[in-house]
């Protein structure tokens, strides 16, 4: 006796739409870390020539507008950065769930028939 539903009810396209979402999921993921590590390298590289140029200034004036300068250009390149991994997630989850939103509807709900519902809840 059989406690679940046949397998091949359920057909192969939910495991080729999971199969494809986990490949697209991978790509998403290895494209963010590709950006972030390219963000980081950028970033301690920018904060070491300021530093060397910090290191340098004679007079409070210059390095006050030396830091204005950095912690402006940082936080640009900050709100660029986010912007450009919000839409890399946003690519991410759309191309994860497309493959899966197409194999949804084309499947029929399984139901087991009732010589095949388990014992268990036969009885209750």
């Amino acid at each position: 006796m059989t406690v679940f539903p046949d397998i091949k009810a359920f057909g192969t396209n939910p495991f080729e739409a999971f199969t494809t979402a986990t490949a697209a999921s991978t790509k998403g993921l290895e494209a963010i870390a590709a950006e972030t590590t390219d963000y980081s390298k950028k970033s301690f590289e920018k904060g070491r020539a300021f530093f060397d140029k910090l290191i340098g200034v004679k007079k409070i004036d210059e390095a006050i507008q030396l830091q204005s300068d950095f912690a402006k250009s940082a936080y640009d390149d900050f709100l660029a950065h986010a912007t450009k991994i919000g839409e890399l997630y946003s690519s991410l989850a759309k191309g994860a769930f497309k493959p899966i939103n197409v194999a949804s509807p084309a499947q029929s709900p399984v139901s087991a028939s009732p010589s095949k519902v388990p014992v268990a809840a036969k009885q209750s």
